[in-house]
């Protein structure tokens, strides 16, 4: 990245952003100057989920209210007597963490990861009319979605149930300890699965089918409306940080969201592609459309902008697991890569990698990995192309119905953890999808556009800087017949097993 982009605090125009990006594996910060430049150092503290094999996935809220004070206590601290104009904060969306009257936390926060409400979600479609609620909503029934969730809660954890306050996402829990304000962002609302794609409120006949009140969730406020801070909240915050003193704070938005803003999808002429721990294809639309695609969701995100796309709950992960599983640290690091770029061959395993359950396009669930075609002489090389072949199908299949509700896109930029640690996916992704990949070599891009968002309402007349792009990786069109192939067998082996 060029000496022009990342920036010094001396060379940085107010007005400053503080963002911080809650995200699978870590919370992470970064001051932001107009331009939308990240200034000075970016601040991370390292997290991992509780997970076990009944489908647990959980974090300690007030662990992550800990680490997002660390690391805002250490942005403040580089800023010496430099005043910020505004807070902002994105979490991993779909989580859940129940309070009582007192705001004291009563469960741990629930990830998008944890799939035990299994059950429910099957009770759910078998008592809603489930196309009609994704129109409605823009989301199905899943276990990532509140409605499944808050049932299993009722069902698992009634006493919780009959002392429980409030509903909160993540980050409005930890805006709630900072600030005092109880209030939730549209996209985070969105992402629980019980907002009215139309009005941007939430709804009430989903609510009340999870079990829950209205009055029990916090207001939804939209990108431009920053929050109102109690006045004896207020000064605390500017005793204890004096360069927020002044700073607008604003409700908590989702990273899928600022991870298209920040990869540069800002508008429906580009898609946005995450390759992180999870994965997603997005595309940033200002009307609405009339009718979602089954394997698809519709998330209001403010006044005048909903996002379309699709999600993987398993990119990163799916190739951690295959690192420990097949000992890649035992493999030439040349002769993994060298595996990755060859010509694909149909002896290559095909692997649908639903480690923690799918999402787009089936929603399944309690769907789990599956590998077929190994033989004799499959080599661990092999079968590590063929989870990485498996990721770039499953956006191939997210990609096809994209197309079909936004077919104006005609740029695709990705980014993330993953395009870093293993750049080889992003030519498997352009020749399954059969459309240009173009990287964006700009970390944390999330956090990016998290600041980005921020800066609209606080610098909407300053020029945003341009992050470096990567050179954009064309579909081999000899290559075609192959993906084909593999994406009908993939289709199949899902079918037979999870439909």
């Amino acid at each position: 990245m060029g000496p022009s982009f990342e920036i010094d605090l001396d060379q940085a125009e107010a007005p400053l952003v503080l963002a911080v990006d809650v995200g699978s594996t870590a919370t992470r910060g970064m001051i932001y100057d107009a331009h939308g430049r990240p200034v000075g150092k970016r601040v991370k503290v390292p997290h991992t989920f509780t997970v076990a094999p009944d489908g647990t996935s959980e974090i300690d809220p007030d662990q992550v209210v800990d680490e997002v004070t660390t690391v805002i206590d250490k942005l403040t601290d580089a800023l010496g007597e430099e005043s910020v104009a505004g807070v902002a904060l994105d979490t991993f969306a779909s989580s859940l963490v129940v309070v009582d009257a007192d705001g004291t936390p009563l469960t741990a926060c629930y990830t998008y990861a944890d799939g035990r409400c299994g059950r429910q979600v099957e009770q759910l479609r078998d008592e809603l009319d489930e196309e009609a609620l994704q129109q409605r909503t823009g989301t199905r029934v899943h276990s990532s979605y509140w409605p499944a969730r808050l049932r299993w809660l009722a069902a698992e954890k009634p006493e919780v149930v009959a002392a429980a306050a409030h509903y909160l996402s993540l980050g409005d829990y930890v805006l709630r300890r900072l600030t005092g304000v109880l209030a939730t962002g549209t996209s985070t609302a969105a992402w629980t699965g019980m907002v009215d794609r139309d009005t941007a409120d939430w709804y009430a006949d989903i609510v009340a089918t999870a079990g829950v009140r209205v009055d029990q969730l916090p207001p939804i406020h939209h990108l431009d409306q920053p929050l109102e801070l109690p006045t004896k909240r207020a000064a605390k915050i500017a005793r204890k940080w004096p360069q927020l003193a002044n700073a607008q704070w604003f409700a908590t938005i989702t990273d899928g969201l600022a991870a298209n803003v920040g990869l540069g999808a800002y508008d429906e002429t580009s898609i946005g592609a995450s390759c992180a721990t999870s994965g997603a294809l997005r595309v940033l639309v200002r009307t609405l459309p009339e009718k979602l695609p089954a394997g698809l969701w519709c998330y209001r995100v403010s006044h005048d902008k909903s996002l379309v796309g699709g999600a993987l709950n398993d990119v990163g992960r799916a190739l951690a697991w295959a690192d420990v599983t097949l000992r890649t640290d035992q493999v030439d690091e040349d002769e993994l890569s060298a595996a990755l770029v060859a010509e694909p061959h149909e002896t290559t395993p095909l692997v649908l990698p639903f480690l923690s359950g799918e999402r787009s396009t089936g929603w399944a669930a309690d769907a789990r990995a599956v590998i077929t075609g190994i033989g004799a002489g499959s080599a661990p090389v092999e079968v590590y192309r063929g989870v990485v072949e498996g990721i770039a199908l499953s956006y191939a299949r997210i990609a096809a119905q994209l197309r079909t509700v936004a077919p104006q896109p005609d740029k695709l930029f990705c980014g993330g953890r993953v395009t870093t640690d293993r750049p080889e996916l992003l030519q498997v992704m352009a020749d399954a999808m059969r459309t240009s990949v173009t990287p964006v070599q700009l970390k944390r891009t999330t956090l990016r556009g998290t600041a980005l968002l921020t800066l609209d309402t606080l610098a909407p007349d300053v020029p945003r800087a341009r992050p470096d792009l990567g050179k954009a990786l064309a579909p081999d069109t000899n290559r075609r017949p192959y993906y084909t192939q593999r994406f009908g067998q993939f289709e199949k082996v899902y079918e037979a097993l999870f439909t």
